[in-house]
């Protein structure tokens, strides 16, 4: 499946899509829902307000998301995910790679690694970083794409 990324958007003329992926081994859903379909469930009982408030995530699940989305926010932390995207590297190879101090690059590893972004293994006296999983590099991927999209729209 090419969809590799968990997100829930909202689609004007579609209806309401959660799509999700697999990854590792691991099987994920893709529910659509056609426009006929939600507005036929929300014909009974339920008024459209209830029905998207039981689809949408739990507001803890909502602020975990916009706090992961903060950490993608600094383009020196997206900097550094994209560095490992193509390699694992030590912290001195990051900070020549793009011209920082290793004290920053340091710094934004150990944000990096407390949102579960990045993994550090301890090798002799050094530690060489590594994307955690595979939904760090699905994240940015989407979010090029999503860039290439709307650059093509405005063409």
């Amino acid at each position: 499946m090419s969809i590799e990324l968990i997100f829930m958007c909202r689609q004007q003329a579609k209806g309401f899509r959660r799509q999700t992926c697999t990854t590792a081994g691991k099987w994920c859903i893709l529910n659509y829902m056609s426009e006929q379909e939600t507005s036929s469930e929300t014909n009974g009982q339920e008024s459209l307000a209830n029905f998207v408030r039981n689809k949408i995530p739990n507001e803890e699940t909502i602020y975990d998301l916009a706090e992961l989305f903060k950490v993608f926010g600094d383009s020196t932390r997206t900097k550094i995910l994209s560095c490992l995207e193509v390699k694992d590297l030590y912290v001195g190879e990051i900070a020549e790679i793009l011209n920082m101090s290793i004290s920053a690059v340091s710094h934004q590893l150990r944000v990096l690694r407390n949102a579960k972004l990045v993994r550090g293994t301890k090798e002799g006296k050094e530690v060489k970083y590594a994307l955690d999983d595979n939904h760090v590099m699905m994240i940015i991927e989407c979010g090029l794409s999503h860039l290439k999209e709307n650059d093509e729209h405005n063409e």
